[in-house]
């Protein structure tokens, strides 16, 4: 039976009943899926030295970085890059020359703007430093790097992951005066920084990689932010869409992104950043940025998902918007100057499990017993079943929880999926806090579980985050259509059940989680849109890389589900 994945917009599910066709086909029986925020892979785990008989691929094994957090003798690989730029938006720049030092990174000032870091020196090689080597792991307000939707498809370059530093200085997200390409983004060379597990940080993530499994290929679903990958979770890699009485409509043009750079300007976009247009519609090359994206997809050695995913006429929503409900059900007016959503009829999980009578709940960890929220803990972004009109508008709502409630759900009746958003503060997100509070906030959970062996030796808690943050990673990026997937992000499971101290290959995203949701309870793909339809990967030469593109694991090869 299955554990309820416990993720940063904490949902929980309604349990399934122990007889008949809701039985569990494994022996878990709890899925708890935990979600942090904006952490990539070789964030957390880049200096991760894994058990005798495990390998795997972060900055340490590529010899990117020594074990002391210093350049290795590969880290050419990781050098960040100018390109050359042919005055259009592009995602695939072949022509591209190192920096020959970064800029100075930026650090989060007590007014709460960027600036430069003077902790860090000035002189950092063009490539991943080491952020414990000049700040502490457990007190570190970090700029919070850039990670929208056309940039982040221009800082992974086509599988090269040299711009990241480029992306976040010239595409003007984050400028007090967009309109001015000459005025400055507050953003630098933050996103290079990552922490190290081999000189002592995050201690328990690294605890939880030894005793249980862990994926070194596990990708956010979608470019970008937040929402539009919490959203991926509830609908299985679906994206929000423009709607109007539910049928597909034109934003105001004031809400249509423009990432085409301006005149004169290598690539400060047009129209981009909140307040400035989220949507996209993919299927009309003709649209700004548009055709970047599918000419990369076009390309390919290998057909997209459903050729793209994009519906003709449709407008898709690639970066943060607010819910077009409040977190009490009431539907809030639409407005083309209001930055908020329209109500989405996607079919989401939450739906596909109340049919078949499996109990869940999504937590949020902002949500306060009385029915408000706490502005500091509270996101709409980490509440991704607030968009949806069958949720809001119909009972299931009753199911989206108070944080705490978890606590005494674990104590009594745990629903058998569980989704867990943290309060925004303890989930990890540059800008507040190191990644230090999460950590915290899930040793509170898995030790709540642990705590009743009776729920732990049934139970899958899956530890992951909502996307990369707009930091550095080394890992491969499978594209599967026109919105994904993203840069890797952390994953780890915690079970019994779990292959202790395995770091798995198997190519994962968001979507792995509603997979194996699926799969252990017998639930049907969400829609003819949703990822959950693709295959399970099959092996090649690469072990990272799925022989039949485009592929998803289900998670199923991170436990062993046949010892006594």
């Amino acid at each position: 039976m299955i554990s309820a994945a416990i993720i940063m917009c904490g949902l929980a599910v309604h349990e399934a009943s122990a007889e008949g066709n809701n039985r569990p086909v494994t022996p878990i029986e709890h899925v708890v899926v935990i979600i942090g925020e904006n952490l990539a892979f070789d964030t957390l785990f880049g200096a991760y030295q894994p058990p005798p008989g495990q390998t795997i691929a972060n900055l340490l094994s590529k010899g990117i970085i020594k074990v002391d957090g210093t350049p290795g003798p590969n880290y050419r690989k990781a050098l960040q890059k100018v390109p050359a730029t042919k005055g259009r938006y592009q995602v695939d720049y072949p022509d591209a020359q190192p920096y020959s030092a970064l800029p100075r990174p930026h650090v989060l000032n007590k007014d709460g703007k960027h600036g430069v870091d003077t902790a860090m020196p000035d002189d950092l090689p063009p490539g991943p430093f080491q952020i414990t080597r000049y700040r502490p792991y457990t007190s570190f307000a970090a700029a919070n790097p850039v990670h929208r939707f056309f940039q982040m498809w221009q800082q992974v370059n086509a599988g090269r992951n040299d711009l990241f530093v480029w992306t976040s200085i010239t595409s003007g997200e984050g400028s007090a005066n967009k309109r001015d390409p000459a005025s400055s983004t507050g953003l630098s060379s933050e996103g290079m920084g990552f922490y190290n597990m081999s000189s002592g940080d995050l201690p328990y993530f690294q605890k939880l990689a030894r005793q249980f499994a862990i994926s070194d290929n596990f990708h956010q679903a979608i470019m970008g932010g937040t929402m539009p990958n919490y959203y991926a979770l509830a609908t299985g890699g679906d994206v929000a869409s423009f709607l109007v009485d539910g049928r597909p409509a034109t934003p105001p043009i004031q809400q249509i992104e423009n990432p085409e750079p301006l005149p004169g300007t290598a690539n400060w976009y047009t129209r981009s950043g909140y307040g400035n247009g989220s949507y996209t519609a993919c299927a009309d090359p003709l649209q700004p940025g548009v055709s970047g994206i599918r000419d990369h997809l076009g390309r390919l050695p290998y057909r997209p998902f459903n050729d793209g995913n994009c519906a003709p006429g449709g407008y898709y929503l690639v970066n943060n918007y607010g819910a077009p409900y409040d977190p009490d059900g009431r539907r809030r007016p639409f407005s083309a100057d209001a930055w908020m959503a329209t109500p989405q009829t996607a079919k989401t999980i939450a739906e596909a499990l109340s049919e078949k009578g499996i109990r869940w709940r999504w937590y949020n960890g902002g949500r306060i017993a009385d029915g408000s929220i706490s502005p500091d803990d509270y996101s709409s972004d980490c509440d991704p079943l607030t968009f949806s009109q069958n949720v809001m508008e119909s009972d299931l709502k009753k199911n989206l929880a108070v944080g705490a409630q978890l606590f005494d759900d674990i104590d009594t009746e745990l629903p058998a999926v569980a989704f867990v958003s943290p309060p925004v503060r303890l989930t990890g997100h540059p800008g507040y806090d190191t990644p230090a509070p999460f950590e915290a906030y899930v040793q509170s959970i898995v030790e709540r579980i642990q705590a009743r062996p009776s729920l732990w030796a049934k139970t899958a808690i899956l530890i992951t985050t909502d996307e990369g943050g707009g930091y550095y990673d080394s890992g491969y990026v499978q594209a599967i259509d026109f919105f994904g997937d993203g840069t890797r992000i952390p994953f780890i499971a915690v079970s019994p059940w779990a292959r202790k101290g395995a770091v798995e290959h198997t190519y994962y995203d968001h979507v792995s989680i509603i997979k194996f949701i699926q799969r252990n309870w017998r639930l049907l793909p969400l829609s003819a849109r949703s990822r959950d339809n693709l295959p399970n990967p099959l092996p090649g030469p690469d072990p990272y890389v799925p022989a039949n593109r485009p592929a998803l694991g289900d998670l199923f090869e991170m436990f062993d589900f046949q010892r006594n």
